[in-house]
C-alpha cells in the first residue's frame, strides 16, 4: 500500500478527513521549504503538495504565479525541488508528498529520469496540470513502475466521460477544482461542490480531495464536510510571503493548526 493510500485508509478507519497544504518550493526562502514542509505535517498536515515552478502556469492565480516567479528568479528547477523532497525525508519518513505542476520542466528534466529521481527522493505522487489522462497513459505506467500515484483535476465542467477516464487510470486521490478559475479565487460555492462530489464518486473510486477558493477554517470544515480532504494553498502562501526566514516555519505551522482543528470540528 502506497504512503497516500495508507493516509487515508488510516484517516477513514478514524473518521477524519484529510488536510492538504499546497507550498511552492523556494517561496518564500530558497532553504526553507523542508522546513516548513516538517512544521506543517507536524501541526497537522496529512499530505503536502509541493509546486513546482514554472514561468507559464495556466491553472495558478496571481498569488501562486508570484510565488513561482520569486522561486525561479532564485534558480530553483526541479533539481531544487527533488532535494526539499529528499531533505524532509531525512526528518519525516512518513507524510505523503505529491509534486504539482506543469508538463514542461518534467520533460525538460526527462521523463524516465524524473520518474528514478522522484521515487529515489521519496515523492509519492504527482500532479501534472497539462497533462489530460486520455494523452499521458505511457507517463501514468512510468510512474506507476516506480510506485509514484497520478493524481488528476477534476472541475466542474469535466463531462461524464473526462469523469471516467479519470476514474479509470487515477490512484491516490483526485483532486477536484471547487470553482471555474485560478488558484485563489474567492467564490466558493459550498452547494456546487456538494453537488458535484456524488457525481465524481459514481466514476472515482479513490478519494476526493477538494481545492481552489479555500482561503481559511471556516471553508475548509464546510469543504471536508462534502469530501475527503481539504487542499488550501494561496491563502497560505500569501501568508508565508511576509513572513521572516527565522519565523515562516512557525507561521505556516500556526495556519495549519488551526485550520486542522476547524476541519476536526
Amino acid at each position: 500500500m502506497s504512503r497516500i493510500a495508507a493516509m487515508f485508509e488510516a484517516l477513514r478507519q478514524r473518521g477524519r478527513k484529510a488536510l492538504i497544504p499546497y507550498v511552492t518550493v523556494g517561496d518564500p526562502y530558497a532553504d526553507a521549504t523542508a522546513e516548513i514542509m516538517l512544521a506543517m505535517a507536524q501541526a497537522g498536515a496529512d499530505l503536502i503538495e509541493l509546486g513546482v515552478p514554472f514561468s507559464d502556469p495556466m491553472a495558478d492565480g496571481p498569488v501562486v504565479q508570484k510565488a513561482g516567479e520569486r522561486a525561479l528568479a532564485r534558480g530553483i528547477g526541479m533539481t531544487q525541488v527533488l532535494a526539499a523532497v529528499r531533505d524532509f525525508r531525512n526528518a519525516d519518513a512518513l507524510t505523503p508528498v505529491v509534486l504539482m505542476g506543469y508538463a514542461n520542466p518534467i520533460e525538460r528534466y526527462g521523463i524516465e529520469r524524473f520518474g528514478a529521481d522522484a521515487e529515489a527522493a521519496g515523492v509519492d505522487g504527482v500532479l501534472v496540470v497539462d497533462y489530460p489522462p486520455e494523452e499521458c497513459e505511457e507517463f501514468v505506467g512510468l510512474l506507476r513502475a516506480r510506485g509514484l500515484d497520478p493524481i488528476f483535476l477534476l472541475a466542474p465542467t469535466s463531462t461524464e466521460a473526462r469523469i471516467r477516464q479519470v476514474g479509470r487510470i487515477a490512484t491516490g486521490y483526485v483532486y477536484y477544482v471547487s470553482l471555474k478559475g485560478v488558484t485563489g479565487a474567492g467564490h466558493l460555492d459550498i452547494a456546487a461542490v456538494a453537488e458535484a462530489v456524488p457525481r465524481i464518486r459514481a466514476h472515482v473510486k479513490v478519494p476526493i480531495g477538494v481545492g481552489f477558493g479555500i482561503r481559511d477554517g471556516r471553508t475548509a470544515r464546510a469543504v471536508a464536510e462534502v469530501c475527503d480532504a481539504v487542499v488550501i494553498g494561496s491563502a497560505l502562501v500569501q501568508l508565508l510571503e511576509s513572513a521572516s526566514r527565522d519565523n515562516v516555519a512557525t507561521c505556516a505551522a500556526g495556519f495549519i493548526a488551526e485550520v486542522r482543528a476547524a476541519v476536526d470540528s
